[in-house]
Parts: C-alpha cells; structure tokens; sequence
C-alpha cells in the first residue's frame, strides 16, 4: 500500500500545499496539534456574540488569482475597507507612518527630526550595514530613529535595533524624500503612503471563513501531535504512540519544534535551531458595548510604558465579529524567551491592558466591557535577530539532507503575511512533486 504525502499543519502554508496536492491527484492527509484546523488563522467565537481571530489578520495580497480564490471561499461576501492607521505617542495621535506625518508633535522635536533627516539624506544609506539600528539612523536620522521605530522595535521584536538584521523589512518602512516630510511637518492632510492602502475581510465568521472550504476539501486530522519524526523509516510517532508512514513530508511546523523531533538530528544542527528566535504574544481581547472607540484599523504605540504595543479593532473589519452597537479591541503584548520572557500570567494582562485602554483614551472608565480574554501565542513573529541568518541556512540544509520539505512563516523561519504563507505551502508541494527542494 503507497503511503500518503504527509503535511503537517493546517494553516495557510499547509493548505497552500493541500491545495497543489489534490489539483495533482497526489493522495495526502494533513495533520494538526490543535482540536481545530487554521492554525494562526483560526478564529474564536465566544457565546457572547464577539469574534477574535488568533491574532490580527487581514487579506491585502495584490495577486488576483488569490483574490479569487478566497473571494470564491467566502461566496463573494467580504468587505473591501481603506485602511486608517495611527500612532500614539506621549499623548500625540499622528497619523501613520509618523516619518511624513509630524505634524502636531512638539516643535522641537519636530526640528530636530527634520535637522537630522536632512544629514541623514545627505550621507545617503550605505551600501552595507552592520544591523537594523544602523539602517535606521541613516534611513531616517538620529532623531527620530531613537525616538520612534527604535522604541517600538524594542517593544514588537523585544530585542534591541542593534541586535537586529534587515533582512525583514521589505516595504514595512517608508522611506521619505525631504519633500514629503517637510509636507507631513507643515500640514496635518498627507497622502497615504502606508503599504497597505486597501484590504479584504470576510463579511460573516471572521478571517477563518476564508479557509473553511480549503479545509472542508482536505483531510484533516486533528489532535495529531508529533513526537518524533524517522526521516530514514519515512515513520511519523504522534504523542499518542499511533504511526504514519509517508511518502513525502512537508511541514509547517515551527523550525526549532520540528528539529527536536527529527530521530538522528546531529548536535550543530539542533543546537542551530534553538538559536532561531521568535516572540510570544499574548493577545488580549476585549468586547465594548459602544462602537465609536477608534476611527483607525489599527494604532501603533511608541511608549515604552504603555503595556500593549499595538491595537486592532474587529469591528471595523466587519460589523458581523460583534453584537449590534458594540466594538472590539484587540490588543499585542509581546515576550519572548530568548530576550523578555514572559513573567507573568496572560490572564494578568487583561486588567493591564484595560487600565492602559483608559489612560491612552481609548476607552472611558465608564465603557461597559461585555468580553474580556487573554491567548497566549507561542509562536507569534520571527525575531530577525543577528543570529539567524546562518542557524537558520544550517537548519535548511540539514532539512533538505533528510528530504522534508518546510513552509509558511517558521517553517521559512521569515516575516511572512497570510498571502505569502499560502504560496510558500503551494511552493512547497510543486518543489516535493517532482523531487526537489527550494
């Protein structure tokens, strides 16, 4: 009997996969730790009548052959929003990205901003430099390196600017001419110049609704943790002591989780993936019962004591993730092990970040909060720190030695989005079909 091509996951890279493999006809089964399928896609509905996803998600791929295909997901039903973006600091909203947008900030710092920038530009960005910290002060000059992107990279990635690669940045920082900044200093209406212009967001049941038929179509078994995996015998253990034998693995599942479990993995080789670092997130959810709270998507908060790091708003993604009249916040904290370990309980969070929620404006002490709750993630984003780069070509290697085909965000160990996942999980499956490795 031919064992089945196994993918491990049931995310968007893994249904990326899926997807190549039935077209192809290719027998396969994908297999998932959790009781429910989409992995960081997957979206939570309380009894209450409010919808969180595993964290903020949003479909803003230009690719029209992905746009089809989830619009087709959906039945055509989804909300085509303008994204508004903002940002908090020391007790300013400036509309993002801040580096064009200054206006309303202190005078001098303001001036300051714009002295180094021009001293900055004058130097020009070197052809090659040593971390992210360096970028940033030549991107953009001391001022506002130090005072905005540096502080807010300490509190998403947990790790110093200066720890960091550039590996990651791709267009997710806006690089300004003096034109435009000296425009975003002098008047508070400015072009939008953020990455994302417009976005698509199920109408009804929240991202997950745009996986649900993927899903439907694949064969899912759920609660299938691995323990260990025989790269040799081509044998997977699940934590249950069941086996599965495979013809061709893929797998979505974090880097340094998947090494550990892979029988006969030689010491450099663990001991590299365990230098591979990502953050933790505990996400805070919190259902208001009025829907006025915020006029952005999304909010960015650059001070270093205000708890949460960033804001999304369900509601205004789709009016169907909560009750009539009513809103919804989603709030990121971020830890990590290897820089700021987490040292408290997610549950501890929720009144941290309410209290924050009030004294940032946000909220009123007199709002009435229908929902509360705290989800702990694992595995939220890759930390591009100066160590990854070679643990992680060593890691690959080994992977492509013992034939097992990885995908998505830690399988790539990358900044992957939704859209990105997915065709990582459909290169994945072309690259195994006819032997080779990307």
């Amino acid at each position: 009997m031919t064992s089945p091509t196994v993918v491990i996951g049931s995310g968007m890279a893994a249904l990326g996969a899926h997807e190549v493999l039935q077209a192809e006809g290719v027998d396969h089964i994908l297999v998932d730790k959790n009781p429910y399928p989409g992995g960081h896609t997957a979206t939570f509905r309380d009894s209450s009548g409010f919808i969180f996803d595993d964290g903020p998600h949003i479909s803003f791929t230009e690719d029209t052959r992905l746009q089809g295909l989830l619009a087709k997901n959906v039945g055509g039903e989804f909300e085509t929003i303008k994204c508004y973006v903002d940002n908090y600091w020391h007790g300013h909203w400036v509309k993002h990205p801040a580096q064009v947008n200054l206006n309303g900030l202190p005078t001098d710092l303001v001036l300051d901003c714009i002295a180094d920038f021009i001293a900055a530009q004058q130097a020009g960005i070197p052809d090659s430099v040593p971390n992210y910290e360096a970028w940033l002060r030549a991107a953009f000059g001391d001022t506002f390196a130090s005072t905005f992107p540096m502080v807010y990279g300490k509190k998403y990635h947990t790790v110093d600017a200066i720890n960091m690669d550039t590996d990651w940045l791709g267009p997710r920082l806006y690089q300004p001419d003096l034109r435009e900044v000296l425009r975003g200093a002098l008047s508070p209406s400015t072009v939008d110049v953020h990455y994302v212009d417009h976005f698509r967001y199920p109408s009804h049941g929240g991202f997950m609704s745009y996986l649900d038929p993927w899903v439907e179509r694949a064969q899912v078994q759920l609660n299938r943790m691995v323990s260990s995996v025989d790269p040799k015998a081509r044998i997977l253990t699940f934590d249950d002591g069941s086996m599965q034998s495979y013809d061709r693995l893929l797998s979505s599942m974090p880097l340094p989780e998947l090494i550990l479990r892979i029988v006969g993995a030689p010491v450099d080789v663990v001991e590299a993936s365990q230098k591979l670092a990502c953050t933790t997130a505990v996400i805070v959810n919190v259902g208001v019962g009025r829907d006025d709270i915020s006029p952005a998507q999304w909010r960015y908060f650059y001070d270093e004591d205000v708890f949460f790091t960033r804001l999304s708003f369900p509601h205004l993604l789709s009016p169907g993730t909560v009750p009539p009249g009513c809103s919804s916040v989603q709030c990121e904290v971020y830890y990590s092990d290897k820089y700021r370990p987490l040292d408290r309980s997610p549950e501890s969070c929720v009144q941290l970040v309410i209290d924050d929620l009030i004294r940032t404006g946000i909220l009123d002490e007199s709002d009435e909060i229908l929902f509360s709750d705290a989800r702990p993630i694992k595995y939220a984003n890759v930390i591009f720190d100066l160590e990854r780069r070679p643990a992680l070509e060593l890691v690959h290697g080994y992977l492509r030695d013992v034939d097992i085909h990885w995908c998505g965000r830690y399988g790539d160990w990358n900044y992957a989005w939704t859209d990105q996942a997915f065709f990582s999980g459909e290169a994945a499956a072309k690259a195994a079909l006819v032997g080779e490795h990307r």
